[in-house]
């Protein structure tokens, strides 16, 4: 739905999340290879660089390590990724069953769908940062 633009406020044409991951190649292999996020810009070659701003579709996100390469320690700190509890990413999905099973033959640990407080089909699963992910759509119109 387009808003029409008045003198007190530019256009404003989307948004894109940004997080810090831990380990890039480990994001990449959950954002491009599950779940067909295309990797639009980059900060270098291959999978183990330090920026990307992946896509799918109107859906834009940017990730970014935590640390450079150089200071990576062998393993995420505690402390720092317990703050990831309250970052949680909403996908529109009118095929809540179909991505539970796309996701579950995958390997990957998804909570069974269920219906929300608000009235939505959920399922929902967190990444390798423990940023939740939750697919979900309007029970009224599910397929």
């Amino acid at each position: 739905m387009d808003h029409p633009i008045t003198p007190s406020r530019p256009a404003v044409k989307g948004m894109c999340p940004y997080i810090e991951v831990f380990d890039m190649p480990a994001s990449l292999q959950f954002y491009r290879d599950i779940l067909g996020f295309q990797v639009s810009q980059s900060s270098g070659t291959g999978d183990d660089v330090d920026w990307v701003l992946l896509q799918l579709d109107d859906i834009y996100l940017m990730l970014n390590t935590a640390y450079e390469k150089e200071h990576r320690p062998t393993q995420p700190d505690i402390n720092r990724t317990k703050l990831h509890q309250d970052t949680a990413f909403f996908f529109g999905c009118p095929e809540i069953d179909a991505m539970y099973n796309y996701l579950s033959n995958k390997g990957i640990t998804v909570k069974a769908p269920f219906i929300t407080g608000y009235g939505w089909k959920a399922i929902t699963l967190k990444d390798s940062d423990g940023y939740a992910i939750w697919f979900h759509w309007p029970v009224d119109n599910q397929q």
